[in-house]
């Protein structure tokens, strides 16, 4: 069913901006010459909570409800709308979304791959799915995580990134 992979340095090879015209005009890059490809991106991050809190998610003592079903439900509608959030992204085909949590003592990780079959790639989609899913699992915990003074001196999100992409030709592209 396919060929090589390849790495996705090709669409903008040139190292020209390719969402900029010649006058400096933002602009939605067009990709109707372009084969479709099966493409798979992986996104990460991490959000970093009081051990405490970390338990009652693990032992579903979080009154709003189950903290990583709900994340994974808002991981994988971000995906899917990516589209809408970022200016000048493509709305693609959505094949597979995957979310695995990884709770360790003070923190979820969260990855995110997204799979596709299209002309251009789903990394923005994958680091959406990351974003949102950690935000919702803010929301969930946030009456666990305020102190005295309803800050979070102990929550915070970061070290979201591409793990992974890639593309395969589809056999007779």
């Amino acid at each position: 069913m396919t060929r090589d992979v390849e790495s996705d340095a090709d669409d903008a090879d040139d190292g020209n901006l390719t969402h900029v015209d010649e006058s400096g005009d933002v602009q939605m890059v067009d990709v109707g010459a372009k084969p479709d490809t099966e493409r798979r991106a992986v996104a990460r991050g991490t959000i970093h909570l009081t051990p405490s809190t970390v338990a009652a998610i693990r032992d579903d003592g979080i009154d709003k409800g189950d903290v990583l079903a709900t994340a994974r439900v808002g991981a994988v509608q971000a995906v899917k709308h990516t589209w809408e959030t970022i200016p000048m992204c493509h709305g693609i085909p959505i094949t597979n979304v995957d979310t695995d949590f990884d709770v360790r003592e003070d923190r979820v990780v969260l990855t995110v791959a997204v799979e596709t079959t299209g002309k251009t790639g789903c990394e923005m989609e994958a680091l959406e799915g990351v974003t949102t899913g950690l935000n919702v699992v803010w929301d969930m915990v946030k009456a666990a995580e305020k102190d005295a003074d309803g800050q979070y001196p102990d929550t915070r999100i970061g070290d979201v990134h591409v793990v992974s992409k890639e593309k395969r030709r589809i056999d007779g592209a």
